[in-house]
């Protein structure tokens, strides 16, 4: 039985500035881009969640909702210095942790000593010891994997900890909504309140074939949440899946033939960031097209390498499901698993000539 947390820093950036002045404490305060430039909410302090704000939200539609809205231009510099103190900080703990962005990580302590082995302890020094050393708020999870351990963290904010023991897993995963399953978006928990299904416990009167039937792969990770399932490990090693780019425009492109020049510059960038990266192996591109109602599209296609012109063909492609005025383009590529990309390059070097 593993014992795992999942740690997730309150409003993280907002966190960070009001830490730096205080006076922003208490007033509504979102970090993210300006209405002007067609920015968007990257998150906010708890009074501007009151107004009903939330990350995602477009700046302009946040600054309707609350008139008197702070909005900062992040820090991305000082987020992650802050962030490199909270991830030392977990590492005193235990070396197993997997970190899921600059704010929130899975720790393993199945086999951590300290604190007589209860997580619980280990939850309640970790808190403390954050928060005396960088001044952010910490919500932890304790859970036996890392699915209930994630809702756990998120249970009672903000500065929670919620505890789910295994003795107590089965009572929390009957009563728990599919709304908070992971991989459940709107639609999702659409389809399956309307086959009256509302509840894990639901969920589990469904069988499995039915749910193959009508989810695809996905009905069986619904049936092995509901059932409480989850054997990830933490993985300490991330593997970095797609490097891209992206833009959102003061003003519309209002046709193809604006989105195809403004795609070039984005190219341009995505070869630098590649260059950064070391040039690894590509599987994909692909180009990502939001609408100006907000819809988005992705086009995707498989490659061994960048080709400039792919990226013009999977536009045009994209634009034609909408067909009218483009707010955000972007480029990117999907990378080849570090196994394959290894085999590649042993292969090169054979056949290489002498």
């Amino acid at each position: 039985m593993r014992k795992i947390l999942h740690a997730d820093c309150d409003c993280f950036y907002a966190a960070v500035e009001m830490r730096d002045d205080p006076s922003l404490t208490h007033v509504p305060l979102a970090i993210g881009g300006s209405a002007e430039r067609r920015g968007v909410v990257a998150t906010c302090n708890y009074p501007a969640r009151a107004y009903g704000i939330h990350s995602a939200m477009p700046t302009a539609r946040a600054v309707r909702l609350c008139p008197d809205l702070k909005v900062l231009s992040p820090d991305f510099n000082k987020y992650r210095q802050v962030s490199q103190q909270v991830l030392a900080t977990f590492h005193e703990l235990t070396p197993l942790v997997e970190p899921l962005s600059l704010d929130e990580a899975y720790l393993d302590v199945t086999e951590v000593e300290q604190f007589h082995g209860s997580a619980t302890w280990m939850a309640r020094w970790l808190k403390q010891a954050v928060l005396a050393r960088t001044g952010i708020v910490v919500s932890v999870g304790v859970a036996p994997n890392k699915f209930l351990a994630k809702i756990a963290s998120d249970w009672d904010k903000p500065d929670g900890l919620f505890v789910i023991t295994p003795e107590e897993t089965e009572r929390f995963i009957t009563d728990l909504s599919v709304k908070k399953l992971h991989g459940v978006g709107p639609a999702t928990a659409s389809k399956l309140e309307n086959q009256g299904i509302s509840t894990c416990a639901d969920l589990r009167a469904e069988p499995l074939e039915r749910l193959l039937d009508q989810y695809g792969k996905f009905g069986r990770r619904l049936h092995e949440l509901a059932h409480g399932i989850d054997d990830r490990p933490v993985n300490v090693t991330r593997e970095r899946k797609s490097v891209s780019v992206e833009n959102t425009y003061d003003q519309d492109l209002g046709d193809l033939a604006q989105c195809q020049q403004a795609l070039q510059p984005l190219i341009a960038r995505l070869h630098e960031r590649l260059a950064k990266h070391g040039d690894p192996g590509i599987a994909k591109q692909f180009v990502k097209v939001k609408f100006n109602d907000f819809t988005s599209t992705t086009q995707e296609t498989s490659a061994r390498g960048v080709i400039d012109a792919r990226f013009h063909e999977l536009l045009e492609s994209a634009w034609q499901r909408g067909a009218r005025p483009v707010r955000l383009l972007g480029v990117g590529v999907r990378l080849a698993p570090a196994l394959e990309q290894r085999q590649l390059g042993l292969f090169d070097a054979v056949d290489a000539p002498d």
